[in-house]
């Protein structure tokens, strides 16, 4: 989670980490955050958080109108836990929930939760582009989910996610590596693009379904909210979300 994450195994993502969160003012032109655990809002509807929560090396944000790009990055690590969760985000994160935010929600009253990215990578740097899912047995705002859903659009410098690969499968027209595993804090189940993807618009409850399928979760819990960005373990200056929209139906 990120606010969140705990560290985890050698070069794998966490999750958990409960921490205060710093919110500055809604962005309207450019914003940059350099606060560990900074944020604002962008649309009227969406929460952008700095989130340098495994590193207290500097880390700035850019944030636009539509999204953010890192612009500063002087942390590195060569195992463990990544460095930051920087992301873009509608729902609720460590009691910070997005304007009128729709979520928590039953996972069993939602139709459709159609979504849509679009990143910009860099080379010379160690990182996943990650899309994170919370879902919890209670419509909780705070503090750690128990299941943390990955979707991972490209990886750069040989990290993998939590656990163990289990097999593959084909979700929204893609083919995914599927890991699964625990950070110590939550359950976690990732997906991998097997070609990398710089951008795409999908259903989430595509890949919620899939988790249902495959562990514990249930149509009861709710969905605490879904969020995009990226873990860096070391570089990153220039990775950016151009944009990014969710909606729960």
């Amino acid at each position: 989670m990120k606010l969140r994450h705990a560290l985890s195994a050698l070069l794998l993502t966490a999750a958990g980490l409960a921490a205060p969160v710093a919110t500055a003012p809604a962005a309207h032109a450019d914003t940059l955050i350099c606060d560990q655990y900074g944020s604002t809002t962008i649309g009227g509807r969406y929460v952008v958080m700095n989130n340098r929560w495994g590193s207290s090396a500097t880390q700035c944000i850019n944030v636009t109108s539509s999204g953010f790009r890192i612009q500063t990055q002087q942390g590195s690590t060569s195992g463990g836990a990544p460095l930051s969760y920087p992301a873009v985000y509608l729902g609720c994160h460590y009691g910070n929930c997005s304007p009128g935010s729709p979520l928590p929600r039953q996972l069993g009253s939602i139709g459709n939760a159609s979504s849509s990215i679009s990143y910009t990578y860099v080379g010379g740097s160690v990182f996943d582009a990650s899309y994170d899912i919370w879902m919890d047995p209670t419509p909780k705002t705070t503090g750690v989910n128990q299941m943390e859903l990955m979707i991972w659009f490209t990886r750069a410098g040989g990290v993998q996610p939590v656990g163990g690969r289990v097999g593959t499968t084909t979700i929204g027209g893609r083919g995914w590596e599927v890991w699964q595993g625990n950070n110590g804090g939550n359950d976690v189940v990732s997906y991998v693009a097997q070609s990398s993807l710089s951008g795409w618009s999908f259903n989430v409850m595509d890949f919620v379904n899939d988790v249902d399928n495959r562990t514990r979760v249930d149509r009861s819990w709710y969905l605490t909210s879904v969020q995009a960005g990226f873990e860096p373990w070391s570089g990153g200056v220039g990775l950016a979300v151009n944009s990014f929209s969710a909606n729960v139906g």
